[in-house]
């Protein structure tokens, strides 16, 4: 017993030190990863671009980082080295609801790696760069895929199911053809056998897959499928263009006239004799009558009927636009005027005051002066509407007070309507305009002068374009000038013009009316005639002024009305 105890006292001791060597090394381990860590992932973020690519972006906790990123299976791998991601920060993120190419993020902690897996859906490109502390990945589809996607969008035939093994091509053909009703043709070429399994697939798209993988083509007459290998197929229509091109050559010529109603004839035979789009043949040609508008053209019969499923599409009559163009100017101005007028006249002894120098004259001499002059103050209206007077008094010493006031009120309303109309052709430019030419003086270098005419007229000018749905686009410039003030020049009085003038471009529908524009003026005036330093005195001074008050209010609106014509109106 005192032995076994022993043993088990030294295994004892040994057990641990054991333990304490094996903490010490776990500790040791776990301090020396906890210093390979030189950066640290803080957030991961994924948006959707603006052109439907995935944007990816780690922000880290320095700007400088070693990261591998791999491609394989169909996945993107990230691996940022020497870099802790915390434990919030590993899950598995679903971004299908972004409608990318990712469909989800998963991320991982390998020893002193974080690392990111990127899952797509399609086949992919992608780029990636690091700005400061943030990386970026950007994924995107693959050109190719968009377009190969777009190609089988144009499948539109019944889906077809095929699984076989080393099955002769003719039978695969046959099996789709009776697929769909058809009868079916092929050449001796047409052998070999391929093997399939197509799920679901469009017949139409299967069959391109089968003729593709033999090097085959297809050609449809009514209900039948011609099958052939491509370059025989080719080979028999080069055949059959250079025989049609034979019988074309041996073909007799013909003249035939042509008249035409609408177009013009020479319009046409430009097209006709274009090298680059021409419908004759090369031994035909054309000739244009101007004086009846007709064609004279030499050609085949076969290119003649051509000409003259040609002539049926563009010798139709143009329609034609009736543009009504409306311009309205609205003036309203009211004038609020009141003046007055006295005097005051005094004689004492030899002294006499009165308005003037001839009436304190007329007073110094014992006559009452007249009542022009006698007034003081002298600021009435100068065409009043009405007004009203007072000899105030007349004291019992001979002085006389006189007083009149005027006053003014004067409203003006006016409505000028100017509304020209013009009918066109349609792309057709059209003009109309009325009004004067006002002479004036213009000098030449050599000092001679000469009379010159300037128009100030009311003109509509429009372009109309009728679209396919039976709208307006209309090119519009409308000018309404009128004549202004006469002004002194060095050669003398000239005529200035008032204009106003618009200028644009509008979509309108058929009959509609469309504001194209307006000016709105306002002049406010407000004239104080007065004398001086009386006429500032508070209240007393209106006895020394006279006052008028001007507002005035100016509008145009142009509006414009196309209507196209029909043969009923």
């Amino acid at each position: 017993m005192m032995i076994k105890i022993k043993t088990s006292s030294r295994l004892f001791h040994v057990n641990k030190v054991i333990v304490l060597f094996c903490a010490a090394l776990a500790f040791y381990t776990s301090a020396q990863q906890s210093t390979d860590f030189i950066n640290e992932i803080d957030s991961i973020d994924f948006r959707r671009g603006e052109q439907g690519e995935a944007k990816v972006l780690v922000f880290l906790q320095q700007n400088s980082a070693a990261v591998d990123v791999v491609e394989q299976n169909g996945q993107i791998q990230l691996d940022f080295h020497d870099t802790q991601i915390s434990d919030e920060l590993l899950y598995q993120l679903d971004v299908l609801d972004f409608a990318t190419v990712v469909k989800g993020i998963e991320t991982f902690r390998e020893g002193s790696k974080a690392r990111l897996v990127i899952a797509t859906l399609d086949s992919f490109t992608y780029s990636y760069q690091q700005i400061d502390q943030v990386f970026h990945l950007v994924v995107q589809k693959r050109a190719a895929d968009q377009q190969q996607s777009a190609a089988t969008a144009q499948y539109v035939g019944r889906a077809i199911s095929l699984n076989f093994q080393d099955i002769p091509v003719r039978t695969v053909l046959q099996i789709i053809a009776d697929y769909n009703g058809f009868n079916l043709v092929t050449s001796d070429s047409v052998t070999g056998n391929i093997t399939l399994r197509l799920d679901g697939t469009p017949w139409d798209q299967a069959l391109d897959i089968v003729l593709k993988v033999r090097g085959l083509d297809k050609r449809m007459d009514g209900n039948i499928l011609m099958i052939a290998p491509s370059d025989e197929l080719a080979a028999r229509e080069a055949k059959e263009l250079q025989a049609q091109q034979q019988v074309e050559q041996l073909e007799p010529l013909i003249s035939e006239f042509l008249p035409i109603n609408y177009a013009k004839a020479a319009d046409i035979a430009a097209l006709l004799n274009n090298k680059e789009a021409t419908l004759l043949s090369a031994r035909g040609n054309v000739a244009v009558d101007d004086r009846t508008n007709t064609l004279l053209v030499k050609d085949t019969a076969t290119t003649i009927e051509s000409v003259r499923r040609l002539l049926r599409r563009l010798d139709v009559p143009v329609k034609q636009v009736l543009i009504e163009s409306r311009m309205v100017t609205v003036k309203d101005n009211v004038r609020d005027e009141i003046g007055l007028r006295w005097g005051f006249s005094d004689q004492q002894n030899d002294r006499a005051w009165s308005g003037n120098a001839p009436g304190a004259n007329n007073l110094a001499g014992g006559t009452v002066p007249a009542l022009n002059d006698r007034w003081n103050v002298n600021l009435p209206v100068a065409n009043p509407a009405g007004s009203i007077a007072f000899h105030v008094t007349k004291f019992a010493d001979g002085t006389l007070l006189d007083l009149e006031l005027s006053a003014l009120e004067q409203e003006n309303k006016g409505e000028i309507i100017a509304s020209p109309r013009i009918t066109t052709a349609n792309q057709k430019k059209a003009r109309i305009e009325q009004g004067t030419e006002i002479p004036y003086l213009e000098a030449s270098s050599s000092g001679a002068t000469t009379v010159t005419f300037k128009k100030a007229v009311l003109s509509l000018e429009v372009t109309p374009q009728i679209t396919p749905d039976n709208k307006i686009i209309l090119d519009l410039e409308i000018t309404q000038d009128t004549r202004g003030e006469t002004v002194s020049t060095g050669n003398g009085p000239a005529q200035a013009i008032d204009t106003q003038r618009i200028q644009t471009q509008v979509l309108v529908d058929n009959g509609a009316t469309v504001v194209l524009g307006g000016i709105y003026q306002q002049q406010m005036t407000n004239t104080t005639s007065k004398v001086p330093v009386f006429g500032d005195i508070p209240y007393l001074g209106n006895l020394f002024k006279r006052r008028n008050d001007f507002n005035e209010k100016t509008e145009l609106l142009i509006f414009v009305t196309p209507k196209i014509l029909t043969e009923s109106l």
